[in-house]
């Protein structure tokens, strides 16, 4: 609990690149396909996340009307 609230509280900027990326990207030219090849790999980190919030927050909101309706 106290790490889930230490990351809410403290942005840290993330490198999401696997080996094989950041080898093919370092030249300095190619800076912005760097950025947009980071930024797409965060996308697809946080997509599942997202889901799974949104399929906890449907559970929790059948289970709390059922729990009423008894």
């Amino acid at each position: 609990m106290f790490f889930g609230i230490c990351f809410l509280f403290f942005g840290v900027s993330t490198y999401a690149q696997c080996a094989m990326c950041r080898a093919a990207l370092t030249n300095d030219a190619n800076i912005e396909q760097a950025k947009a090849v980071n930024d797409g790999i965060v996308f697809l980190m946080a997509v599942p996340y997202l889901l799974v919030a949104v399929v906890g927050y449907f559970i929790y909101k059948m289970r709390k009307t059922k729990s009423k309706a008894e």
